[in-house]
């Protein structure tokens, strides 16, 4: 018998304080604007303590599901010696593996990204027959012209005309994916490429955009994703998403970035009274059974410690083995 899934499926990464506190506000975006069913796919590898703690109370407040997934990064396949690095390879290089069987459709969100429409509307999409689907890179900002690297030198001529995508936001057909053996041909054309330690600067976003002659992308609309860096002003309006991508002139940090959102600041504030109450609350049945066992006072970090700060800079279990 077939396994059941919920309706949106959301795959996501999320590493240190920073990027946990994005995650849970991405996660609050989502289920505000939709009606289904909802389950959040985490890699456990990079979750901290914390947050493992939080998430299953945060999943019974706001009825959503979710599932840890363990990889193990086969000896066969070179690897990152940089964390995000290694981080960008599991966004794309191990799709066929991570899920089950059963599992028909996913979404990849990035962490640092707000959602406002319901993301039902991109599991039902037609992706005519490609392996994924993937917005492309603003191209409406005359100022940042200059930083467009995909519209000269190697990009321009591998390209060919074809749009250069951008990773905060892709739709997988696992089913096709598996067909046409995608993940073989990813994790192949990764080991080659990446002899070169020159190559595959943005690693998931390289690699899927330089196979487009093997693996075509269905490119989505453009309103599908927004970030500051790449996209106007006046197209802030229909986007259904926001993504809190690097911007090389202005060097801003996420965190103030994201503060800019209208909408960012009250999801903030709402996972923060949550937290608040759940930390309360547990301290309520320590002292209820006379423990005297010391509570961290937030799982989710409130303030741009250093650690953060750095991060932002650069930029149910299933344990899956090696291939």
């Amino acid at each position: 018998m077939k396994r059941s899934h919920a309706d949106i499926n959301i795959f996501t990464v999320a590493s240190g304080k920073l990027y946990e506190r994005f995650a849970s506000i991405m996660v609050l975006s989502v289920l505000k604007h939709t009606n289904s069913s909802v389950k959040f796919w985490f890699i456990e590898n990079f979750l901290s303590p914390s947050f493992l703690e939080f998430l299953p109370h945060f999943a019974a407040e706001y009825g959503f599901q979710y599932e840890l997934v363990t990889y193990r990064w086969p000896s066969w396949l070179r690897g990152q010696k940089e964390k995000q690095r290694e981080i960008w390879g599991y966004k794309i290089l191990f799709l066929d593996v991570l899920f089950p069987l059963s599992l028909d459709k996913v979404i990849f969100v990035d962490a640092d990204q707000i959602v406002r429409t319901d993301l039902k509307e991109l599991v039902d999409l037609d992706l005519e027959n490609r392996v994924y689907g993937y917005a492309p890179m603003g191209d409406d900002k005359p100022e940042m012209e200059g930083f467009r690297f995909w519209k000269t030198g190697y990009w321009k001529d591998a390209l060919r005309g074809k749009p250069y995508h951008i990773s905060a936001l892709y739709v997988v057909d696992l089913k096709r994916f598996r067909q046409v053996a995608a993940g073989d041909r990813l994790r192949a054309s990764y080991q080659a490429l990446s002899a070169d330690p020159g190559s595959l600067a943005n690693l998931d976003q390289d690699l899927p955009n330089s196979m487009q002659d093997q693996l075509p992308i269905f490119t989505l609309d453009r309103s599908w994703l927004w970030c500051e860096t790449w996209c106007s002003q006046d197209s802030l309006k229909d986007a259904k998403t926001i993504d809190l991508c690097q911007n090389p002139l202005t060097k801003q940090p996420k965190l103030e970035r994201a503060k800019q959102i209208p909408e960012w600041d009250s999801y903030d504030q709402e996972v923060d009274r949550f937290a608040k109450r759940l930390v309360q609350r547990e301290q309520d049945v320590h002292v209820a059974t006379g423990s005297a066992e010391a509570l961290e006072a937030e799982p989710l970090a409130r303030s741009e410690d250093h650690a953060a700060e750095e991060q932002d800079k650069q930029g149910g279990h299933r344990i899956v083995d090696d291939l």
